[in-house]
């Protein structure tokens, strides 16, 4: 990065910190509804930009084009797929979420079960965030910047090391925006993010469809639909990555878990000025996720392309590709927004760690005549507890083959039995705490053992026998191995209906002696946006379209 590249990566890190700043300093954060929802002042654009960034990360960036870089736009089923699973949320379960007030989902859940229960979830919330989501973004992050900038030679430092001091800047940085920012200060530079990533993300599929044509971008684009029309193809085999049928199965849930049910997507939701802006915020959104394959995927196929699929490591075809075709003078703005996409899902994951813990479990289960600066500032200390924890555990996500693999495999465990609580929660009446805390504790375990004992086991089993039969061929075994055992999203399939079945089996035996009563608030408008079918369903069709096409 030369001079001139530092400075516009300064500027605009510098440019975003001082409009966040001045569109918070009049907001109340020492109030819970301040600090945890913005005081319920955020806008449709504001609430879809930082939803975008909250989700668009290093992490989602790098891992997904990597992964199009060898499997191709099969991948995009992550990110198309999502758009209708927001679509579902701004239509069904955001009505139900605001019309009960509520500023987290283990709220919701207390509502309809119990404060064991509400403490258990945000329990296994406060597990995903520390253990898998902070950790893969900070890596992700450093490994991007490490790559695209060569960092090791401008520092005069091991690969490693490298990593160390980006995990640890991207972690003390994106604390100072959470824990003493609060969600509008997140929500505010999300939305300056947001703009300047759509902006940059786009600058490389252009560039590197001008190296690969010649100048000519639609020359560019037909060049590697005849020389690679294999990475166009959206059925998946069996032994892909996403096998045709699981779209139909366990990813499906796994996007209205994210979407639906996650803290940190929904928070920036409940902040909201009413159920129309919420609504509109998430439509708005949906139809920017879209269209983001151009970002997250494209880039990766023009890679594999590039660099004849030779890289070694998958997860570098986008860094590489970035430092290969973008001109030197734009490397610090798309540095900075690159930056402040690593940061946007760090400090939301961070600000939604403190809001859990403060706002669910400080006053449950150690003070429970706390104020609400007590419990705000007890969410803040918890939150720079975390931060610690996953900077210190992100360089050791090396190891993991895929990076976005890892992240949705690792999240399986907890996404379907939450899933499977909300819905159970929000559609039946006398349904028991009894039946939501058995499924958040073995519904977890079922799909650990699932996952990390039987499964390797099995595939083990099937490559040995394989051994003994001579069968040498890499595509062979690759099939067989993918044949030994349910491709995990098909797991989760399988145990979301055995979770809800023991929900409801427990609801049959030992059913609540009285109904739930539904908890509303008028503390929101929740008038509804009128558009909001016509508009979901105008989504619904370009995702249908898509496939159809291809």
């Amino acid at each position: 990065m030369n001079s001139l590249s530092i400075i516009s990566f300064v500027g605009f890190t510098l440019l975003v910190a001082i409009i966040s700043w001045f569109a918070t300093k009049s907001t109340n954060e020492k109030s819970a509804k301040g600090y945890y929802l913005g005081g319920r002042t955020l806008g449709a654009i504001t609430i879809a930009g930082s939803l975008l960034l909250t989700n668009l990360s290093a992490e989602q960036i790098v891992g997904l084009n990597g992964q199009a870089f060898t499997e191709g736009i099969l991948v995009m089923a992550w990110e198309t797929l999502a758009a209708i699973a927001m679509v579902l949320t701004a239509l069904i379960l955001l009505p139900k979420y605001m019309r009960s007030g509520i500023t987290t989902i283990p709220q919701f859940i207390q509502n309809r079960f119990d404060k064991q229960t509400k403490a258990i979830l945000s329990i296994l919330f406060l597990f995903a965030y520390g253990l898998v989501l902070l950790p893969t973004i900070l890596y992700s992050g450093s490994l991007a910047f490490a790559s695209m900038f060569d960092l090791p030679s401008l520092l005069n430092l091991s690969q490693n090391q490298t990593i160390w001091l980006c995990v640890w800047s991207i972690g003390i940085i994106g604390s100072i925006y959470a824990i003493f920012g609060g969600l509008k200060a997140v929500a505010v530079s999300d939305l300056i993010n947001a703009i300047g990533l759509l902006i940059g993300g786009i600058l490389i599929p252009y560039f590197g469809l001008r190296l690969v044509g010649d100048g000519d971008i639609g020359k560019g684009l037909i060049t590697i639909w005849e020389n690679h029309p294999e990475k166009f193809e959206l059925k998946g085999e069996v032994d892909s990555s996403i096998p045709f049928g699981t779209i139909f199965t366990g990813m499906i849930l796994a996007q209205m878990y994210y979407w639906g049910t996650n803290q940190s997507i929904l928070q920036r939701v409940f902040g909201a000025k009413s159920l129309k802006e919420g609504q509109k915020g998430v439509m708005l959104a949906a139809l920017v996720k879209f269209l983001i394959p151009a970002i997250v995927v494209l880039p990766g196929v023009i890679s594999w392309h590039v660099f004849d699929g030779d890289l070694a490591n998958a997860d570098l075809a986008y860094p590489e590709l970035v430092q290969k075709v973008l001109p030197a003078s734009l490397l610090g703005f798309f540095a900075a927004v690159l930056f402040g996409a690593v940061l946007s899902s760090f400090n939301s994951l961070l600000n939604s760690s403190a809001t859990l813990f403060g706002f669910d479990l400080y006053r449950q289960l150690f003070k429970k005549d706390a104020s609400e600066l007590q419990a705000v500032k007890a969410g803040k200390r918890f939150g720079l507890v975390l931060a610690l924890v996953a900077v210190c555990i992100a360089p050791f996500i090396a190891s993991a083959d895929s990076l976005f693999a890892y992240i949705q495999e690792a999240l399986g465990s907890l996404s379907v039995p939450i899933f499977a609580v909300v819905v159970v929660g929000i559609y039946t009446k006398r349904v028991p705490a009894l039946g939501a805390k058995i499924v958040l504790t073995a519904g977890v375990l079922m799909y650990l053992i699932s996952q990390f004992v039987i499964s390797p086991i099995m595939i083990e089993s099937a490559l040995a026998e394989a051994a003994a039969n001579g069968i040498t061929d890499p595509k062979q075994l690759s099939i067989i191995e993918a044949k030994a055992y349910p491709h995990f999203l098909h797991v989760m399939g399988i145990l979301f209906i055995i979770n809800v079945g023991i929900m409801l089996l427990v609801g049959k035996l030992k059913p609540m002696a009285e109904p739930q009563k539904e908890v509303i608030t008028d503390e929101i408008d929740i008038q509804p946006w009128k558009y909001a079918f016509l508009a979901g369903g105008v989504i619904t069709l370009l995702v249908l379209g898509t496939y159809f096409i291809f």
